[in-house]
């Protein structure tokens, strides 16, 4: 029996396909990580974040289970595109409904103490930055943030951004462009120093 662990994404998908249920357990834990943090940085609330996760993966074993997969190659980009999908399908609906979004229970994912050593003083600059960046990046239009989550959180190529976002590679560059100037000239408006050196 092959080891399902050294399979790639596309191997998986059609030993899943097949029958085997492990193939997609592999791939759910070695995507599920990524998938999640793209949702969360977006919808900024963990419950909502969890139902698109899991309405993401149950889309996908639909999609893979009828056949109808075919990107090969592009297993990530395809699930960050169900993802992306799903994110935009919420809003309209709550846009439609006229309901109202609550970032009461905004958790800050960015200050980790685990990640660096230093002084506490050297940790309260840092700490400090990323919460300033993080702030500039939420006062991004939608599709400069989203390019930026996914070129930095998610470390997807402009071609998987591009895929994703169904943009030309371009337009994420140039999204990529605006975002970073928009940082710079927030940052310079409000007196912000996004460097601990």
């Amino acid at each position: 029996m092959t080891n399902l662990k050294m399979l790639t994404d596309e191997e998986l998908v059609v030993a899943y396909a097949q029958g085997n249920n492990s193939a997609f357990d592999i791939l759910l834990n070695s995507h599920r990580d990524t998938v999640y943090s793209y949702i969360y940085f977006i919808v900024k609330n963990r419950e909502l974040a969890e139902d698109i996760f899991q309405e993401t993966f149950v889309k996908a074993i639909i999609t893979i289970k009828q056949g109808r997969y075919t990107e090969n190659g592009k297993f990530r980009a395809w699930i960050s595109r169900i993802a992306h999908n799903l994110i935009i399908d919420h809003y309209r609906q709550e846009k439609n409904e006229q309901t109202i979004s609550n970032d009461d229970c905004e958790i800050d994912l960015f200050n980790n103490s685990k990640l660096s050593e230093g002084t506490v003083e050297d940790e309260m600059i840092k700490s400090q930055i990323l919460t300033d960046v993080k702030r500039l990046v939420d006062y991004l239009p939608d599709n400069q943030r989203e390019v930026l989550l996914l070129r930095y959180y998610q470390d997807l190529s402009f071609k998987e951004i591009a895929d994703i976002t169904g943009v030309s590679i371009n337009t994420a560059l140039g999204r990529m462009r605006y975002a970073i100037l928009n940082m710079r000239r927030m940052a310079e408006e409000k007196n912000m120093i996004l460097t601990s050196g």
